[in-house]
């Protein structure tokens, strides 16, 4: 059974890049959970983070910062293929960022009390004894460091961050921040040489109370600073002179600001604070900022300065809609900054400059050609883990690490990551499914099911949950392009009005250009258990709601597929109902001609400890009707990840009520290496699949709308299954 990952050259790429870049792209090569560097015998449970990732010298240990367990962790990239743990050093406090210089590590530690009293120190680190042997007090709560590329000193910024629940987090808040440079010999650092550089007095805004964020050095030594807070971006000259510009506003077009279960990329927002967060030199000429945002502002996107200020060029909104075409828009975060643009990383590859620009809220990372500041182009953006944090290159390798600093298996998500890329000949792998170049433009993700045309292959249906509760949408999927093409949305409405109360799990076609949709319902949120009949227009005809003995027995977890054989539509419930036997669910007919219910139970594999089996999928093809059973863990613990099938001629259901047959499953593959085929860490959600006219089947997972999710939509296609 062969298979093919159906976003095997990314149209990003392919339309943004020129003919020498076309044929070099960026990969994820490996994925690395903080959760490995813990030694034998600690408790892995507790949170860890992946935050800031710095780079040796020689380009072969990574060292990233982990607040949450006060560590930094190192890692072993000499295969960057085969990443290899190297353990934790403990701080004493809380490290914000570690960089590398020669055999010792320096990182600076947060050790403050209170916002009020705030205290940090630069501690010295030597690697191969895994020793602290030196440290400088730095006077107050350090944040972002630099090291110059003539490693003769590092700068640090020191923010003295302000309480968010002291007067709505607004400033001034005391003491002020400032910068501290520090020479950087063999010998280590010079403490006594430390030099507090005041930034009060420069921004329009709380000019008394600068919150310096991040730091960047350039070749000839020249330091730039952004002070998110204030607005503002300082640049300290190698001889000492200090120069300032405000960072200015944007106007927003083609956003989405309201958080209202729907993508509508029809907003306006007129003089966006950029507010930016990281910052990067281009060269000695251009500043590059990411504009995140944090107090009144955030511009969802990215932006050149000339070191006096001038607007080189903008973002605007182009990046964040790039990002919704693929999938990875975080709607739930609409009314406040979209996807926040966190980080910014410059260096050349092959002799091109590039930008690698990291969306915290979307969870990916955009590389752009830099050849001319004033004109960038997009070239792909990459998957990453929750939450990329830091990024940093490492060109002498061809190699791009991120940092992911979301730790999400309290609530039965993924740890903390860091992922590893490799750029070389071929096109990207990534996006698998886009709709790029839609007008308007239609934004997507949650996708939950499929389905396929009868009679043109590589035409496929999809349907979003419960995510997009204000819109419910049907997708048209154009297989054969790559990556696959999203090129139509269809709205499902009752009476002129976008449908409420779907939680729609199941499509099947209806032959005559219709659908029949599965709601998977809950009682609990008024949302009904039933099925739902639409025409090609996503208009409501009919309605089908459980009967009472089927409801008797229900729970949160309902209808997963959908599929029509002849007058009977075949179901997949979830998981079991309190009227099933443990280790069964129920596959249920309805009989569209004699309006009447049946069913049958499946026999789900035993989950692992802690986890549930359960149902995502029903299609029927052939003389099988095929199904998804998966469990509900991720990443390393997610292992149940299958194809089933179950023959036609055994589905014969009895009425609701009686005692019902058990049908005889065949396990057909193991989705598991599918899903690591990208290099990333397992989804918990695979819960599309169909098989097109041609035999050929394709499978989709749920991003879950990039809410507590890196976002990413794995969409690919097994060219033979068994007869």
């Amino acid at each position: 059974m062969s298979m093919k990952l159906a976003g095997m050259t990314s149209a990003l790429a392919l339309a943004a890049a020129a003919p020498v870049l076309a044929e070099t792209s960026f990969n994820r090569i490996a994925t690395f959970a903080t959760t490995a560097n813990m030694a034998a015998g600690e408790d892995t449970s507790r949170p860890t983070s992946a935050e800031i990732v710095s780079v040796s010298e020689d380009g072969l240990t990574l060292i990233y910062t982990d607040s949450p367990l006060g560590v930094v962790g190192l890692i072993d990239i000499t295969d960057p293929e085969a990443p290899k743990p190297l353990g934790t050093i403990a701080m004493g406090g809380e490290p914000t960022t570690a960089v590398i210089a020669g055999a010792r590590a320096y990182v600076a530690v947060n050790t403050s009390e209170s916002y009020t009293a705030p205290s940090g120190r630069l501690v010295t680190v030597d690697l191969e004894s895994r020793e602290e042997v030196a440290s400088c007090d730095l006077g107050g709560q350090p944040d972002s460091v630099a090291r110059a590329p003539d490693g003769s000193f590092l700068a640090i910024a020191i923010e003295n961050e302000r309480d968010e629940e002291v007067n709505d987090g607004a400033l001034p808040q005391m003491p002020a921040g400032f910068l501290v440079k520090l020479p950087l010999t063999e010998a280590g650092v010079d403490c006594a040489a430390l030099e507090r550089i005041d930034l009060t007095g420069l921004a329009a805004i709380a000019p008394e109370d600068p919150e310096p964020e991040f730091v960047s050095v350039n070749e000839a030594g020249d330091i730039a600073v952004t002070l998110q807070e204030n607005n503002e971006v300082v640049i300290v000259a190698a001889d000492g002179t200090i120069s300032h510009f405000p960072a200015g506003t944007v106007d927003l077009d083609g956003i989405d600001t309201k958080k209202d279960g729907r993508l509508s990329f029809t907003d306006r927002q007129e003089g966006r604070l950029r507010e930016p967060d990281g910052i990067k030199w281009i060269g000695t000429d251009h500043l590059a900022t990411a504009n995140e945002g944090d107090w009144n502002g955030g511009a969802r996107g990215w932006t050149i300065f000339s070191r006096d200020g001038q607007v080189v060029w903008e973002a605007g909104a182009s990046l964040e809609r790039a990002i919704a075409a693929i999938g990875h828009y975080p709607e739930h975060r609409s009314k406040s900054k979209g996807v926040e643009v966190e980080s910014v990383e410059v260096a050349s590859f092959g002799g091109t400059p590039l930008a690698f620009v990291a969306s915290e809220r979307a969870s990916v990372v955009a590389v752009y050609d830099l050849t001319d500041p004033s004109a960038p182009r997009l070239l792909q953006i990459l998957p990453s883990g929750i939450s990329p944090e830091g990024v940093v290159a490492i060109p002498g390798r061809d190699l791009l690490v991120t940092a992911n600093e979301a730790d999400l298996r309290e609530d039965g998500g993924a740890p903390a990551h860091v992922m590893i890329y490799r750029r070389g000949e071929g096109p990207a792998v990534y996006p698998t499914l886009t709709s790029e170049g839609s007008d308007p433009l239609i934004g997507w993700g949650a996708l939950s099911a499929l389905a396929a045309d009868a009679r043109t292959p590589g035409q496929l249906w999809a349907v979003s949950d419960s995510v997009y509760s204000m819109a419910p949408t049907i997708y048209r999927i154009d297989a054969t392009a790559t990556p696959a093409r999203i090129t139509e949305a269809i709205p499902v409405t009752r009476m002129g009005q976008a449908a409420q109360k779907l939680d729609l799990e199941g499509i099947a076609t209806d032959g005559e250009g219709g659908f029949w949709l599965a709601s998977e319902g809950n009682s609990a949120k008024l949302v009904p258990h039933a099925i739902y009949h639409v025409d090609g227009k996503g208009r409501i005809d009919e309605e089908i709601p459980f009967p009472a003995e089927l409801l008797a027995g229900e729970t949160r977890f309902g209808l997963e597929g959908i599929a029509k054989v002849g007058d009977v539509l075949w179901m997949a419930v979830q998981r079991e109902w309190k009227d099933d036997p443990k280790g069964q669910v129920k596959l249920l007919a309805y009989d569209l001609k004699e309006e009447s219910w049946g069913a049958v139970r499946y026999p789900l594999d035993a989950p692992a400890e802690g986890a549930w089996m359960g149902l995502s999928e029903l299609t029927v093809h052939g003389d099988w009707a095929w199904l998804i059973e998966r469990d509900n863990r991720v990443a390393d613990a997610g292992a149940a990840k299958r194809l089933t099938r179950v023959a036609l001629s055994d589905l014969k259901p009895a009425p609701l009520g009686s005692e019902l047959p058990l049908v005889k499953k065949e396990v057909v593959r193991d989705l598991v290496p599918d899903l690591q085929r990208l290099n990333g860490y397992v989804p918990d959600k695979v819960e599309g699949f169909a098989i097109d006219a041609a035999g050929t089947g394709y499978f989709v997972t749920d991003n879950d709308g990039t809410d507590d999710a890196s976002g990413e939509t794995l969409f690919w296609s097994v060219d033979q299954l068994p007869e």
